[in-house]
């Protein structure tokens, strides 16, 4: 059989001519595939923005509700959510705290976007996974993917536009899996999390930002900085069987998680420092801190603008944590809301209704709206079960000026004066800043400090060398001459003050003899005018009675 003309001329055609005849073709079908799929894309892109815009609100959430519907029949896949917030987006999720943690000692090695963080306790950066990243992690044999998600909402409110951002991880997994992920892989990772929670975990120092700047870019409800104070007991100027005692009530309660759940108590404890300034009430906060390895959240409530407000930013608070409320007594008005009615002198009660009008006049009003009963349930109320593992610390001046509600047993557990400098306090000092342990002059310094009052701040000033020359002698002879000061100036004090007293109290007899010498002449003066008036009646009666008669006679 003859092959076909047509046949024998392909077949004598060299081969790069049919090459060339069929390039043109298949760019001809890339354009189109390209063509089509630029199509496709605008053509979504249309229908997605009609979709959005004209679609109510209310129908797009059932379409969308029966969409996941459908794909969750059709998906073999799982998929779990760990917000940031809880629903009420009150408080932070330690959930989501301890899964952050699990993943960043995974996501360096497997993350293709990662987020550095600088931590102090590293040399190097600490890398977490990015927004929007993916990683696959292995356990017991089964892949499973999480992914880390933020989801951004517009908000109006009074004209401005603000950015509200949602942070959450999404664990998916096979659905033949399910019960080996939620009843064993879920607590494993929670559990990993939190131990390197605590591991790398950098103590911070915490303070409250106002209302106005709890914006999700800035850093929150509180803004921190790492604590470093080098307080301890060691340093402390106290009395060391009562910082003994301190620190056994401290080891008592940091242990104390299955007493409290037995007796039916939140797991808190409540401490009030009080003493003259100076003392070492700030110095104690410091080394309690670093004595059990918390951090100190320092709340400032003349920046809170009302009572929702301070329970939201105590359920942000974690724990293993220190609430620190200082000078109280100064922080709001809240002394004055239960006063006590006490018998003062007239003089007094006139002195401090006009300080007060003064005030008054003189003060704007106050922003914070913070009341005691509002503190008292955030500290002591129901809120305050909502955590564990906390201390709140008062410090006050004169705890005198409080409210009895606020600092009786539990509530401030535990009432710790911090007082004056004596003997034992000194030697601490003395070893601290001098590093000695005996000196000719400690005996004379025994008997001032018992003789003087003098805060530790004040002597521990006066125990520190001014220059490279002054050695542990010139220092001491510095204190006993400061001490011998301090008592001949608390002398001439008392002196002053017993001389204002007597000549207060000379002022209030005077007054009192001034004001009985005034009412005995109103009396006498009331005795005199009734017996005027009682003598003009008399004389009255008298006429009328003449009269009658002279009428009876004149008519016989």
């Amino acid at each position: 059989m003859k092959p076909n003309q047509s046949q024998v001329s392909r077949e004598t055609q060299p081969q790069h001519i049919f090459l060339k005849r069929k390039q043109p073709k298949k760019m001809l079908e890339t354009g189109a595939i390209w063509g089509l799929t630029g199509t496709t894309v605008t053509s979504l892109m249309f229908i997605w923005a009609m979709y959005s815009q004209y679609v109510p609100r209310h129908l797009r959430n059932h379409i969308e509700k029966y969409a996941f519907k459908m794909t969750g029949w059709i998906s073999v896949y799982v998929h779990i959510k760990f917000t940031e917030y809880t629903e009420e987006g009150l408080k932070r999720s330690e959930n989501y705290e301890a899964i952050r943690n699990y993943l960043s000692a995974n996501s360096a090695a497997r993350a293709q976007r990662l987020k550095a963080n600088e931590s102090k306790n590293s040399k190097s950066l600490v890398l977490s996974m990015d927004d929007h990243e993916e990683v696959e992690d292995v356990f017991e044999g089964v892949k499973v993917k999480w992914y880390s998600n933020v989801k951004v909402t517009q908000t109006q409110s009074y004209g401005r536009n603000s950015s509200d951002e949602r942070r959450f991880f999404t664990l998916t997994f096979h659905k033949r899996h399910r019960g080996m992920i939620i009843e064993t892989y879920v607590d494993h990772v929670l559990r990993e999390g939190k131990a390197i929670g605590l591991r790398n975990r950098e103590r911070k120092l915490y303070t409250n930002n106002s209302s106005s700047e709890w914006y999700p870019w800035r850093s929150g409800k509180w803004s921190n900085v790492p604590f470093h104070h080098p307080a301890t007991f060691e340093t402390l100027a106290m009395d060391p069987e009562k910082k003994e005692g301190i620190k056994k009530d401290l080891i008592k309660f940091s242990k104390g998680k299955d007493y409290y759940k037995k007796v039916g108590k939140p797991w808190k404890r409540g401490y009030l420092l009080f003493g003259p300034p100076g003392t070492g009430k700030s110095t104690m906060i410091s080394a309690i801190a670093n004595f059990l390895e918390y951090d100190v959240y320092d709340l400032e409530l003349t920046t809170v603008k009302d009572n929702s407000e301070l329970k939201k930013l105590l359920l942000d608070t974690k724990g293993k944590s220190i609430i620190v409320i200082e000078d109280i007594d100064c922080s709001l008005d809240l002394t004055g809301q239960r006063k006590k009615k006490k018998e003062e002198d007239e003089e007094d009660d006139e002195e401090k209704k006009k300080e007060a009008e003064k005030k008054e006049i003189k003060e704007p009003e106050k922003q914070s709206k913070v009341t005691l009963s509002g503190l008292l349930n955030s500290i002591d109320g129901l809120w305050s079960a909502c955590s564990d593992e906390k201390i709140i610390i008062f410090t006050t001046n004169y705890v005198d000026k409080l409210d009895p509600a606020l600092i009786r047993r539990g509530r401030m557990d535990n009432h710790i004066e911090m007082s004056y400098c004596r003997f034992k306090a000194f030697k601490v000092l003395a070893k601290n800043y001098l590093d000695i342990e005996t000196h000719e002059l400690y005996g004379e310094i025994e008997r001032l400090l018992a003789e003087t009052d003098m805060s530790p701040a004040d002597v521990a000033e006066t125990l520190m060398p001014k220059a490279d020359e002054e050695d542990a002698d010139i220092c001491v002879k510095r204190l006993v001459k400061t001490l011998e000061e301090e008592k001949e100036k608390a002398r001439k004090l008392a002196e002053e003050e017993e001389t204002k007293k007597a000549e207060k109290e000379e002022k209030r007899k005077k007054k009192k003899a001034e004001e009985a010498e005034k009412k005995k002449t109103e009396e006498e003066e009331k005795k005199k005018k009734k017996t005027e008036e009682e003598e003009k009646e008399k004389k009255v009666s008298g006429s009328n009675e003449n009269g009658y008669v002279s009428e009876i006679n004149g008519t016989n």
